[in-house]
């Protein structure tokens, strides 16, 4: 039987809509979860609960299943988040990262993992983002994200590892600690009655390159599969919208009228006001490019709150 394919936080956002890919593929997938967290429901996935600040834990389940081929989305994702959780933030990335490097280059020594770093690890700027842009970021998870790829590329004798730099990606099943996902759910509770006719927002003037994360995960399988390794490849749109253009994008499909108030109280320490990344190395060596429209995800990300809360 051929090794399984290892997604790390498979129950997550980004990991989901990769599990849901590779089982499109037809491939044999392991995922693992949060321990104490539910137990995923998706079909078709052995699932293992394991805390991957566990080191033991961590090499106990890579010897089980002993993968070729890893997708390491768990880790903090949340910019916000990791200004008043540092140590968290730099913990999962970074030391989550080490441990399992570790352990594949004991059990699965010639394992290929794939490790999301992010456009947040460039210094900030106002041109587009080339991947040989001054590393320098602005924000406590920018540099647990740049210590999570030094780890990767400083590991002698383990896996390959290949370097994903994705830009801001959203769609269905994000959680509404999000920007985009909360104003989605905030829209679907007012149109159930639920809430108030108020969005509570802030900074609506950061501008952010956006893709669908369906195109996100898809740019993550072929940078494992035919990328160079340790060699970064930006994954994003190469067009930057204002905050505010996506809120009002979910404002006219809604079916109510919505006041929007800003809350000075959402506004991050440093939130940086443009950023952009340039795709050509990915489109140039790989044939990636985004395929899902704007329009399409908003559409797709409002129908999925839509549901969500008409289950409650």
């Amino acid at each position: 039987m051929a090794a399984p394919t290892l997604v790390t936080g498979a129950a997550g956002f980004a990991g989901s809509h990769l599990v849901d890919l590779l089982l499109a593929q037809g491939r044999d997938v392991v995922g693992w979860y949060r321990p104490g967290a539910p137990l995923p429901t998706c079909a078709g996935v052995r699932w293992r609960a394991v805390e991957l600040l566990d080191r033991a834990d961590v090499q106990a389940a890579v010897d089980v299943d002993k993968p070729t081929r890893v997708f390491h989305c768990a880790g903090a994702a949340h910019v916000g988040q990791a200004w008043e959780h540092t140590t968290k933030a730099l913990a999962a990335n970074a030391l989550g990262t080490h441990y399992l490097l570790d352990a594949l280059s004991r059990s699965s020594a010639d394992a290929r993992v794939l490790i999301p770093s992010s456009g947040l690890v460039y210094a900030p700027s106002t041109e587009l983002l080339r991947e040989d842009h001054l590393l320098r970021p602005a924000s406590p998870y920018g540099v647990s994200k740049l210590a999570q790829e030094m780890v990767g590329i400083g590991a002698v004798g383990g896996p390959r590892v290949f370097i994903a730099r994705p830009f801001n990606h959203f769609g269905p099943r994000q959680a509404p600690i999000f920007v985009t996902a909360a104003f989605a759910r905030q829209i679907a509770e007012i149109e159930a009655g639920d809430r108030p006719p108020v969005i509570s927002v802030g900074n609506l003037e950061a501008r952010r390159d956006l893709t669908d994360v369906r195109d996100t995960v898809r740019a993550y399988d072929l940078i494992l599969e035919h990328g160079v390794a340790e060699r970064p490849y930006n994954v994003c749109s190469g067009t930057a919208f204002p905050v505010s253009h996506i809120l009002e994008a979910l404002l006219r499909r809604s079916s109510v009228s919505i006041r929007v108030e800003v809350d000075p109280t959402r506004y991050r320490p440093n939130d940086t006001p443009l950023v952009v990344g340039d795709r050509t190395r990915i489109g140039t060596d790989l044939g990636w490019e985004p395929r899902t429209t704007l329009d399409t995800t908003i559409d797709d990300l409002l129908a999925y709150w839509r549901q969500r809360v008409a289950q409650v």
